[in-house]
């Protein structure tokens, strides 16, 4: 099945494994809360134990450095795709308006990126993350 959309996240290669993960997760529950349409519909198994919604489409993940991740964010702001952006920053903070805080002290050329995510029509994420490998 092919989609007309295609969801990418792009994460800084240079972190821990469990930070990769982390970021991954918080990105992607930031597409969820923006498109609630990308949202199947709940799992069950045969024993009839019900299980909750997961995005119903492919999510695509992708490394960068420092620079390709902000030339991702640019190339997306500028194609009007509004990304989930997680900076650095917000590994030091511990509830969510605490990471809302450390990302609005930062001009948008400043941000310590660690990762983003967008969804958007195929083609326009395929311009934004053009040159980028798939996360190893």
């Amino acid at each position: 099945m092919q989609f007309d959309t295609k969801i990418a996240v792009v994460i800084r290669t240079d972190l821990q494994a469990w930070q990769k993960l982390n970021v991954a997760a918080f990105l992607t529950s930031g597409i969820a809360a923006a498109f609630p349409e990308c949202i199947g519909e709940p799992y069950e198994d045969a024993s009839s134990t019900k299980y909750l919604s997961l995005i119903g489409q492919p999510i695509l993940i992708y490394g960068a450095d420092g620079p390709a991740l902000s030339r991702a964010l640019d190339r997306a702001l500028t194609r009007n795709v509004k990304p989930a952006v997680y900076t650095e920053d917000m590994f030091k903070t511990t509830h969510d308006a605490a990471n809302r805080e450390a990302v609005r002290a930062v001009a948008r050329n400043d941000l310590n990126l660690v990762g983003i995510a967008m969804r958007a029509e195929r083609k326009v994420i395929d311009k934004i993350v053009d040159g980028l490998k798939f996360h190893s």
